[in-house]
């Protein structure tokens, strides 16, 4: 954390000019979870995603006051559980920048994203975590979510997802 920084942030949802910026942080956050080799994400996917007629997603940025540009991002979109009958808030991914960790933008991000949950009328709020991230575990159980063990996320992509999309 840089000493004599004023701790002032505000959160605000993603806007067109934003882009740049929140195309950076996705692969900040490629480069941190070492999977930077994965990361395609280009500007005009997140127009398209964001921005289109019909989004399919949504994001909240966080800028911190003297800073240009945002330091943080929280995007997230809606799912469904069955068993709840509601639509849900799915977290896809929330980043800070290293030197903005310990201002409270993360915990400001997830109150947020609660809070639209809420007013949204959502079942739950979830989102997933890397086995390895110890640190953003205990900071997600210090918010009261629960880390549920016996769950594992299944994925299909690329040539996979291809040949399984043809299959008769």
């Amino acid at each position: 954390m840089n000493q004599g920084q004023p701790r002032q942030y505000t959160i605000v949802p993603a806007q067109r000019d934003h882009l740049p910026a929140l195309c950076r942080l996705i692969h900040a956050l490629a480069d941190y979870e070492k999977l930077a080799h994965l990361c395609q994400c280009t500007e005009e996917d997140l127009a398209r995603a964001l921005f289109s007629e019909s989004p399919r997603v949504e994001a909240l940025l966080a800028c911190v006051e003297g800073r240009d540009e945002p330091v943080a991002f929280a995007l997230y979109f809606h799912n469904f559980s069955t068993f709840l009958g509601r639509a849900g808030l799915y977290l896809e991914d929330v980043f800070v920048e290293p030197a903005y960790r310990g201002w409270g933008i993360g915990r400001g991000l997830l109150v947020r994203l609660a809070q639209i949950a809420v007013e949204r009328g959502c079942g739950r709020f979830e989102w997933s975590v890397l086995d390895w991230n110890v640190d953003a575990q205990e900071f997600y159980r210090a918010l009261g979510a629960s880390i549920l063990p016996d769950w594992r996320i299944t994925r299909v992509t690329g040539e996979a997802l291809t040949r399984l999309a043809q299959l008769r």
